[in-house]
């Protein structure tokens, strides 16, 4: 049975070339590695909003790479949200992109950051696809991470988490109550 997503579900996809080598490398330096390196926003009528090198665009969905895994069913999404998810990405079509987010993001998770870098992050002039997806749904009221992250502080891996949370094994309780005693 095929999955139809809705207005203001999110895609995780896979993306090929040095683009894709580039943030997969990214995520496993900073210990999100997934199977996925491209997020965008489903907006409907067969279109999606995703944060390209050239900046955001509105795109058909048979134009997209194809979907990995949707959030379809991950999220209690009311008609408001939705409405909102989709007008806000349909806002940020246009909007750079910056790869300088992902040594920001980087620099994060090494417990790095110096003010100006917490200012350029949350600075939404500029968006990489992760928080494009992060930020439409914070701008409709939505918080997908409760972890006291700073908004923009997301890759593609960390959405991955959210689809794919970890599931605790007796090992790892095994080593929490080793570390524990």
């Amino acid at each position: 049975m095929e999955l139809t997503p809705l207005p203001g579900d999110f895609a995780l996809t896979k993306i090929g070339g040095v683009t894709g080598r580039f943030v997969a490398a990214g995520q496993a330096l900073v210990g999100d590695a997934a199977p996925v390196q491209h997020a965008f926003v489903y907006v409907g009528n067969g279109e999606i909003v995703q944060a390209m090198p050239g900046g955001a665009e509105l795109i058909r969905l048979e134009d997209a790479s194809e979907p990995v895994v949707w959030s379809t069913g991950h999220f209690e999404l009311t008609a408001w949200e939705r409405t909102h998810i989709t007008t806000a990405a349909h806002g940020l079509v246009g909007t750079p992109y910056s790869f300088l987010d992902y040594a920001s993001i980087a620099l994060a998770h090494f417990r790095i950051r110096p003010r100006w870098v917490r200012d350029y992050v949350a600075d939404t002039g500029h968006l990489i696809c992760s928080q494009l997806v992060d930020e439409v749904y914070l701008r409709a009221g939505v918080h997908l991470f409760d972890d006291g992250r700073l908004p923009g502080d997301v890759t593609p891996g960390d959405l991955w988490k959210l689809l794919h949370p970890k599931r605790v094994t007796s090992t790892d309780r095994d080593l929490w109550r080793l570390a524990s005693e």
